[in-house]
């Protein structure tokens, strides 16, 4: 058994999509990473933001963030998918390491409590 390596990768999809266009782009590139025996740590859903500077024209996108496990290897492949899928206007992938690794848990629980909080005070 080899070692997988944490990443973390942030993808902008084009504002033209429905939502079940976008729900379907980002389980394929979760598909993808599973079916090559990556793992998925955790997936945030940015949601529609402006750009800083246009894109192809387009001056929004649909952010998704996911943290996942898997070979190295694996890494181009994935990269090359996003390059080839029309709907994917700029991607971010970089491999985490321990200090990264650690924010992103504490950056997770700090969300997971305010959502709580949050429940609760609705209760």
């Amino acid at each position: 058994m080899y070692m997988l390596n944490h990443y973390e990768t942030v993808f902008i999809a084009t504002p033209v999509l429905s939502d079940a266009q976008m729900k379907e782009t980002v389980q394929k590139f979760k598909d993808l990473i599973t079916g090559e025996g990556g793992e998925i740590v955790h997936e945030e859903d940015w949601g529609l933001k402006k750009l800083a500077y246009p894109i192809q024209k387009k001056t929004t996108g649909f952010y998704h963030l996911i943290e996942f496990k898997a070979d190295g290897a694996f890494i181009q492949k994935f990269e090359t998918e996003y390059r080839r899928d029309e709907r994917v206007i700029r991607f971010l992938t970089f491999a985490m390491d321990k200090f990264a690794i650690a924010y992103a848990e504490k950056r997770r629980n700090k969300k997971k409590e305010q959502t709580t909080e949050k429940k609760e005070d609705k209760l």
